[in-house]
């Protein structure tokens, strides 16, 4: 849409390559479209590429059924992993993905990569607070006056 506006106000191709960054094809392509359709045909261009497997819906049911949490599907620990998601995908919407394609769809419902904490089972906070207010400071090493 850019481009049609400058092709509108009387710039050349090659000022459309540089400002928009584009290739001289692509602006050669675009000023075509725009001198045969104008701008309403540069609007029309859609997306690229091939469509998502998942729609609206089944994201959303993958979503719910994501919230569920891996211990409803079965699975021993609190922690999903792209090939526990990929297998959930599978059953619920019947459409199989490689693990390492599972994190696009998991970016498409807004969830990020998160990694546990690691900590003992045995930690004991107390005595944590205790050894980093009063021991800490004794062996501390602080530099020279």
């Amino acid at each position: 849409m850019q481009a049609g506006q400058l092709f509108a106000r009387g710039h050349r191709q090659a000022e459309i390559v540089r400002r928009l960054r584009v290739s001289r094809p692509t602006a050669h392509r675009w000023y075509q479209v725009w001198r045969r359709r104008g701008a309403v045909g540069l609007k029309g261009a859609g997306r690229a590429g091939r469509k998502p497997r998942l729609d609206g819906r089944a994201l959303q049911r993958l979503q719910a059924a994501l919230l569920r949490g891996p211990l409803a599907w079965g699975y021993s620990t609190h922690l999903w992993t792209l090939e526990r998601v990929a297998q959930v995908i599978r059953k619920v919407c019947q459409v199989h993905y490689h693990p390492r394609h599972v994190g696009r769809v998991l970016r498409r419902l807004g969830w990020s990569r998160q990694r546990p904490a690691r900590r003992a089972r045995e930690r004991n906070e107390a005595a944590i607070q205790r050894w980093v207010r009063y021991r800490w400071p004794q062996v501390k090493k602080t530099p020279s006056a």
